[in-house]
Parts: structure tokens; C-alpha cells; sequence
């Protein structure tokens, strides 16, 4: 794939943030900020301000490029929160990050299918929209990506968290996710979002059982016909759980540093992680073996 930017600029134009993005040089790192209280591996810990603000400066000197926050958890049986309830949570959260200088380079992604909650967060001092849905569940979170002129993450996902883990039956499992994913960036066009600012990520564990979720990686590259950056997500996964017979997900870390290994042999650009030191120095020894990249 052909190198691409993404330089990031808020609604009214000003650019929020100094950090540029170009694929394929290098990988880069997404920290997880789930400020809820129910996530699957670190529900409650960060659902404050001053706890939030603690994990995000400790992600940052780890090596975080992009900071992702989340307050509604996507883990499988989930309930879905009340609109008030996921912007109580995720807004005031961003814009203290905002209001700290420590993170003037750092690029927010705000985790949600909910065209709302994406707009406030925005205004709040978000940077791009990361939705699980890939614009099914609120489709006017396309209209409102392409009006605040911001980047969108699409991902592959069948029905909701509580539903998708009945919903795990493919013919073809990675030529429906592309074709998912390829009408849902022709959706995102359609509604104004310039194909630069589009990324997409093949949704592992969502709606896939663990063989599927496997089967994924190794065809990671397959992705890139559809010419966007490409983001994984396999921190601390249940795929990882059933191979390591861990069923603690914090334990899970080393496991993780292998699957995102693995995913950048195969053209990841993006690694959504909770534990960032140790896939800082993962995408390190990965970069300078796959992408030549020197240290």
C-alpha cells in the first residue's frame, strides 16, 4: 500500500494535534482508556477523571501514539449504557486530557457507535471516531465524521456485543469481512468522509469464534486490497486465553505481544493494546524486522 498521512483537525479547522500518521513506515500504538465499569479486563479502573488522567499520562511514557476512549464496554454479553450515561462518562474525561498539556501530540480516538457521543467528544478536543460498528448501529456517526472533517476506524462486527457471540457462522469468513468492510467505506464516502481519513480493522474476537479469530491474522494482508490503514485489536483476547489455557486476562500479556507481532508481519499499521510498554518494544523488534525500520 502506497504511503498516506493523516494529519488530524478539529470542526473548525485547527489542527489539535501535531502528530502525523504514515502508514507503512512504522507501527503505531492505540491505548485502551475504557472508563467503565463493567470492560472485560479492566472495568473500573480508569471511570474517574483522576484515574483516567493516571493511565493516560502511564500509556503516554510508555510509547501511546493515539489515546482510545471508551465508555461503554464492547465485551461479549455486554448491556448497552443510556446515551447521558456514555457522555458523563466519556466527555469530561476527554477534555481533562485535553486541558493537560502532557498531551498536546497525543491524538484521542473516541470509542463509540453513537453519532452524539462522537460529536461531543469532538468538540470536547477528540481527534477521530473508532466505531465498532463500522456506521450500522447510528449510521448519521458517517454524516457527523465527514462534517467535523475527522478520521473514522470502521470495523467488522455482527449484531451488537450482547448478540454477536451467537452470530459467528461464515461461508467465506474473510471475504465477508472485506465485503463489510468495503460497503461500509463506500458508506462512509457517500456520506462525505474523504477515503484518506477512513482506517478499517477486521473486528477480531467480535462475532468470531477462536479458530476464526486466528485465521484473521494469518490472512491479515488479504486487507490491504482495500487500499485504508488497517488496526488490530487482540489485547488481552479470549483467542489468546483458550490457547494459553489463561482464563485471567491480565495474564494474558505475553500472548498478546505475540498475536500483535504476528498481526505487523502481515501489514498491521495500528495495534490496539492495553499494555503498552511491552508492545512498544514488540513493534520495535517488529518494525526493524518487517519494515526495515532502524531503532
Amino acid at each position: 500500500m502506497s504511503l498516506k498521512s493523516w494529519s488530524l483537525r478539529g470542526s473548525s479547522g485547527d489542527v489539535r494535534t501535531h502528530r502525523t500518521f504514515s502508514w507503512g513506515e512504522r507501527t503505531y500504538i492505540m491505548g485502551v482508556l475504557n472508563v467503565t465499569p463493567d470492560s472485560f479486563s479492566d472495568g473500573g479502573q480508569f471511570n474517574t477523571v483522576e484515574t483516567a488522567l493516571r493511565q493516560a499520562h502511564q500509556m503516554v511514557t510508555d510509547g501511546a501514539d493515539i489515546l482510545d476512549v471508551g465508555g461503554q464496554s464492547t465485551r461479549p454479553n455486554a448491556e448497552e449504557v443510556m446515551l447521558q450515561e456514555e457522555l458523563q462518562r466519556v466527555v469530561p474525561i476527554i477534555e481533562a486530557i485535553r486541558r493537560d498539556s502532557t498531551f498536546a501530540q497525543i491524538p484521542i480516538s473516541v470509542d463509540t457507535t453513537r453519532s452524539q457521543v462522537a460529536e461531543a467528544a469532538i468538540t470536547a478536543g477528540a481527534d477521530m471516531i473508532n466505531d465498532i460498528s463500522g456506521g450500522i448501529s447510528d449510521p448519521q456517526i458517517l454524516t457527523t465524521a465527514a462534517t467535523l472533517g475527522v478520521p473514522i476506524i470502521l470495523m467488522h462486527m455482527r449484531g451488537t456485543p450482547k448478540t454477536m457471540q451467537m452470530l459467528t457462522e461464515y461461508d467465506d469468513l474473510i471475504e465477508e469481512i472485506l465485503q463489510f468492510l468495503e460497503q461500509r467505506i463506500e458508506a462512509a464516502i457517500a456520506a462525505g468522509v474523504n477515503r484518506d481519513r477512513i482506517m478499517i480493522d477486521p473486528g477480531i474476537g467480535f462475532a468470531k469464534k477462536y479458530d476464526q479469530s486466528l485465521e484473521i491474522l494469518r490472512r491479515l494482508d488479504e486487507f490491504q486490497r482495500l487500499k485504508c490503514p488497517i488496526l488490530v485489536g487482540v489485547s488481552r483476547k479470549s483467542f489468546i486465553g483458550h490457547i494459553l489455557n489463561q482464563p485471567d486476562p491480565k495474564k494474558r500479556v505475553w500472548g498478546t505481544v505475540a498475536a500483535c507481532v504476528g498481526a505487523i508481519a502481515k501489514g498491521a499499521d495500528v495495534v490496539r493494546v492495553h499494555d503498552v510498554a511491552e508492545m512498544r518494544d514488540a513493534c520495535r523488534v517488529a518494525d526493524a524486522v518487517w519494515r526495515a525500520v532502524v531503532p
